[in-house]
């Protein structure tokens, strides 16, 4: 269940508030090579099972921006924003790559929100969101995200 932030005053009493995890999900080959097929980049430590089974980390990995994209579909499962007219995506400040996300592996985002600054026609988000693997000591991927959310 998402935490709800309903307004610009709920979401500034959230700064330092752990604000949840989503749901695991698995990485699938077929997400990998259509991301491959989305940007371009077909490397083989990608698209390639039997090659990569005997790369570097012994099965294809998915690519690090393919796991730092998959927050948007995390993000929402973590915490629902309301009492705004729009929601934007401002950008990311920092993204880092800690550990390989290999196919077959469950996949979850955790949120804080470290950070709420006013900007002109609403506040800005800071948001850190690490990407956990199951089992794993190390996560796949921690992004700083900013967001607007503009009355």
């Amino acid at each position: 269940m998402a935490t709800v932030l309903d307004g610009p005053d709920a979401v500034r009493a959230a700064v330092g508030t752990h604000l949840g995890f989503s749901d695991w999900l698995t990485i699938e080959q077929d997400r990998v090579n259509q991301f491959a097929d989305a940007t371009g980049d077909h490397q083989w430590i990608h698209v390639d099972p039997e090659r990569a089974a005997s790369g570097p980390f012994g099965a294809p990995i998915a690519h690090g921006y393919l796991t730092m994209s998959l927050s948007n579909f995390f993000l929402p499962q973590i915490v629902e924003v309301r009492g705004f007219d729009a929601g934007i995506n401002y950008g990311v400040d920092k993204v880092r790559f800690p550990s390989p996300v290999k196919v077959g592996e469950r996949i979850r985002a955790g949120a804080e929100l470290v950070e709420v600054t006013d900007v002109p026609g609403g506040v800005q988000t800071r948001m850190v969101v690490t990407i956990e693997i199951d089992g794993g000591t190390k996560p796949a991927c921690v992004i700083e995200s900013l967001s607007r959310w503009l009355v």
